[in-house]
């Protein structure tokens, strides 16, 4: 027997990501992971637009908000901790000033909204089937924001509850925006902190859950994130210190899976070219003020600047500034 581990083979998707498309990250922390390396390599990505959320209401209340352009007012945010804060929201979005919290949801709110009604790709990442409603409205919420246990009753989301809503959802965003594209994911990282057993059970349900959504819609497909991590992958090498979060070598060996199944050669190729002036962004001189550096930043600036003539559905303003600033 030569083969000692179990490679899951992926086929090609059926419609590939260019960098013409515009791509939305919702769910889980392991999300941000894929979508941090897609906006590092200058793919139009909004990530988590109210912060890492975890099951999947709490994900189908946050596209509804996105959907309705909802605008937060003051009775929207509650306060603990001398920290104002929204239950919708991760604690990212958590501030001292009440003013300024609620700015930054509502103006995020409506970056995010317009770039929902273009999104080609709508990535959505479950977590658990777990969740907390808040006993004072019977709501779920996406952050219990360090509240005590006594103001929560914890619940198990069944299979019917979470397709019924997401079949209602698929049709709003179809309404919202008819080229949308929504691939779901389920998180390989396992929350034992519900025990191993409930985890297992939680997994299944989002497993069984959106089976189904994607046998009844068109526009949705799966991509077998979790079940590379735990078949795959299957040895604490590949594992964080806390034993349950990927580490870098398993985030990267999942994003070469995704990059295989997503992006046809052209947009490889077009990746191969931009890695180039990323890579100098992370270079650190010896002497910055040397002209052998100055030359280095400059070569650059021209390298952007054909990528620019080349390319110029990809924004490079970013990586433009960050060497402009190092002339000075």
């Amino acid at each position: 027997m030569d083969d000692f581990r179990t490679i899951i083979n992926l086929e090609k998707h059926k419609e590939q990501i260019s960098y013409k498309n515009n791509i939305m990250i919702l769910g889980s922390c392991f999300t941000e992971n894929i979508g941090i390396k897609l906006q590092n390599l200058l793919f139009k990505t909004d990530i988590n637009p109210f912060g890492v959320i975890y099951n999947p209401i709490s994900v189908a209340n946050s596209l509804q908000i996105l959907i309705n352009k909802k605008a937060f007012i003051n009775s929207d945010l509650k306060q603990n901790n001398e920290l104002w804060f929204s239950f919708f929201h991760h604690g990212r979005f958590s501030n001292t000033n009440k003013n300024r919290c609620l700015k930054n949801i509502n103006e995020r709110i409506k970056t995010s909204s317009n770039f929902l009604n273009n999104t080609d790709y709508l990535f959505i990442t479950f977590g658990t089937s777990w969740v907390y409603e808040l006993k004072e409205t019977g709501k779920v919420v996406s952050n219990c924001h360090k509240l005590p246990k006594t103001n929560f009753k914890r619940k198990l989301l069944s299979v019917e509850e979470i397709v019924v809503e997401y079949q209602n959802l698929i049709k709003e965003l179809k309404n919202y925006n008819p080229n949308i594209k929504i691939v779901f994911t389920i998180s390989p990282v396992r929350h034992l902190k519900d025990g191993a057993e409930q985890n297992n059970l939680s997994k299944s349900i989002l497993k069984i859950a959106i089976n189904k959504l994607v046998e009844n819609n068109n526009n949705t497909s799966y991509f077998p994130a979790y079940e590379i991590m735990m078949d795959d992958l299957r040895d604490y090498r590949f594992y964080d210190n806390d034993m349950l979060h990927p580490n870098l070598l398993a985030i990267n060996y999942i994003w070469n899976k995704f990059s295989d199944v997503f992006f046809n050669n052209e947009t490889l190729g077009i990746i191969t070219e931009i890695k180039n002036p990323i890579k100098a962004k992370e270079h650190r001189p010896y002497n910055p003020k040397s002209k052998n550096h100055k030359k280095f930043i400059e070569a650059q600036l021209k390298k952007i600047k054909a990528l620019n003539k080349k390319y110029p559905f990809i924004d490079t303003h970013i990586l433009e500034l960050y060497f402009k600033k190092q002339i000075g």
